[in-house]
Formats: C-alpha cells, sequence, structure tokens
C-alpha cells in the first residue's frame, strides 16, 4: 500500500491536526486491515481518510476488523461498483463533526475540537480518473465558497498532477495540470509539503 495524498489549506495559520490521507486501493482484503489499523496507532492521528475504498457500505463491525477503537465517529462516501469511494474516522474524544456537503468524489466536514471549541472544515477527495470527469471535477473545485477566515483542510487522491515532475513517469496531460494549478490559485490554497 502506498500513503499518497496531497493537503492544501486556505488559511496562513497551521494547526496540529494529525490527520491521515490513504488512498488505500480497496479496503475488502482481509491482507490491508493489520496495515492500515498500524499506520493507524503507529503515528497517533485522531482522523483518518481512506480514498478509493472500492466500498458501497460502513458499519461499525467492519470498521473494527482495522479501525482501532478510539475511533468512534465515522461517515463514508460509497463507492459507485468497484470504483471510488472515501471513509473518514475521526476520535470524538478529540472531536464534534458534522458533515456538511458531499458528491461523487467528495466528502465534507465540520469538526470543532473537544477541548477547546476551535473549528475547522477538512474536506476529502477522491477525484475522478476519467478526462471528462477530471474537468467536471475542477469546475467544482474552482466553484468552492470558503471564507478567507475559516480554516480548511482539503486533502486526498486528486488523480491530477501539479506538475510533470510529480508523476513517476514521462508525459501527462499539460492542460489538465494548469487547470488543477489555477483551481488551487483561485482557492488560495497552500500545499502543505509531505
Amino acid at each position: 500500500m502506498l500513503l499518497s495524498s496531497t493537503l492544501l489549506m486556505n488559511h496562513n495559520s497551521y494547526r496540529s491536526w494529525k490527520v491521515l490521507s490513504w488512498n488505500v486501493r480497496g479496503i475488502n482484503a482481509e491482507w490491508k486491515w493489520n496495515a492500515v489499523r498500524n499506520k493507524i496507532l503507529q503515528c497517533g492521528y485522531d482522523i483518518f481518510c481512506l480514498q478509493e475504498t472500492k466500498k458501497e457500505c460502513f458499519d461499525i463491525s467492519f470498521l473494527r476488523k482495522f479501525n482501532p477503537n478510539c475511533f468512534d465517529c465515522f461517515d463514508f462516501l460509497p463507492s459507485i461498483g468497484a470504483s471510488g469511494g472515501i471513509l473518514v474516522a475521526w476520535k470524538s474524544s478529540c472531536f464534534r463533526g458534522e458533515k456538511v456537503s458531499f458528491n461523487d468524489f467528495n466528502i465534507s466536514f465540520d469538526f470543532s475540537s473537544a477541548h477547546n471549541n476551535v473549528s475547522w472544515l477538512l474536506t476529502c477527495v477522491y477525484g475522478p480518473c476519467t478526462p471528462e470527469g477530471k474537468l467536471l471535477f475542477l469546475d467544482w473545485m474552482k466553484g468552492i465558497q470558503i471564507p478567507d477566515e475559516v480554516d480548511w483542510l482539503l486533502l486526498g487522491d486528486f488523480n491530477l498532477f501539479r506538475k510533470p515532475e510529480d508523476r513517476n513517469r514521462d508525459g501527462g496531460n499539460l492542460n489538465e495540470m494548469l487547470l488543477f494549478n489555477e483551481a488551487i490559485s483561485s482557492l488560495g490554497l497552500n500545499e502543505i509539503v509531505l
């Protein structure tokens, strides 16, 4: 499994949120469950976001197969057939979370700290792979309206690249890269380099 994500934020003050974003390329295989649980525990995350779950539905009994018990809240975006799907889980001892929006490729939450009531938004995406889907996704992304004073974390697998060097092989659609960078710029996002 590969830890693969981009984190983007629209506010100048960075917080110490421990958030895992991981394209798991399917969570139904039993051999993946220990790897996911171990990564969550090893790094002490408070929230985890899994993309490309390839699962239509989650319940607490399935979550217990890979999810440490302290993650007692979750919501998900179902896969469409064997494609896509997002799972977001968090510790209620750290955050109160409320789903505020979703569509075919994202799910967004308003999180409030259980310790000091500081609130922020988290949007987890799994971008489409088709050229047509990518254009729809980028149009949606450019249309997001988040006030500047709101802390917002946008993360996930965008299925897009910012520059040719980000690819592990030569090539790539330069027009898609330009459009992705334009959308990032229009939102005033800052990439958090991993």
